[in-house]
């Protein structure tokens, strides 16, 4: 299967850079370029590729309004939008992953991670490794902390929370199965549930709502 890609950045040099990088393999091609937040929309909307590479420092209509847009058209259920910083903790990593962002990457990176990301992407995971998920949302809610009704994860089992609770806490679904004595297979099936249930695009968006809940929170721990 070929990843389609949308490469959106103001600077020609840093879509020029990414695009080398894309084209190095077979299994991934790029299908636009956006330098600005409006034309990223318009191509996604046109293009309809499987990830969208976002900056979020734009003119005319930054990333993180193009992200809020892109992940509520119900056409564009499909596209998964990935953050680019230049900070592993930046601000609009933060307000990225409200709007509806499947994770993010460091402008840095090399050829190989870049692959990687996309394919994970692709595949319907986050790019919230578990070395890092934790610390990223616990300031993401400290410094923009938007509460929702704990009556919101009504709709899950006991099995569910505890589940989603893990996710928000960096566990993979390898993790949680060790955690809770179950099979992999089991435990993904249970944070397939709980992001039908809870309406999370992925499971970055799990983990946000599993904060902005209180069902994890800052200093929990598992």
């Amino acid at each position: 299967m070929t990843i389609r890609v949308l490469l959106a950045d103001d600077q020609t040099v840093v879509r020029v850079g990414f695009r080398a990088m894309l084209e190095l393999t077979d299994d991934i091609v790029v299908v636009g370029e956006a330098a600005n937040g409006r034309d990223a929309i318009d191509l996604a909307r046109a293009a309809r590729p499987d990830v969208v590479l976002m900056d979020v420092r734009m003119p005319v209509l930054d990333g993180l309004a193009a992200t809020r847009a892109i992940a509520a058209d119900p056409t564009l259920d499909d596209v998964r939008v990935v953050v680019l910083t230049t900070f592993e903790i930046d601000d609009y990593v933060f307000g990225a992953l409200e709007a509806g962002a499947s994770g993010f990457l460091l402008k840095d990176l090399d050829a190989d991670e870049l692959h990687a990301a996309v394919r994970t992407v692709a595949a319907g995971h986050s790019l919230l490794a578990p070395t890092v998920t934790r610390r990223v949302v616990d300031e993401f809610t400290r410094r923009s902390p938007r509460p929702v009704a704990p009556e919101r994860l009504d709709v899950l089992t006991d099995r569910e929370r505890e589940v989603t609770r893990l996710v928000a806490h960096g566990f993979t679904n390898d993790a949680i199965a060790r955690h809770l004595v179950m099979s992999p297979h089991t435990a993904k099936t249970h944070v397939n549930r709980a992001m039908t249930k809870l309406h999370a695009r992925d499971r970055a968006q799990l983990v946000v709502v599993a904060y902005q809940t209180g069902l994890a929170g800052v200093g929990d721990a598992p």
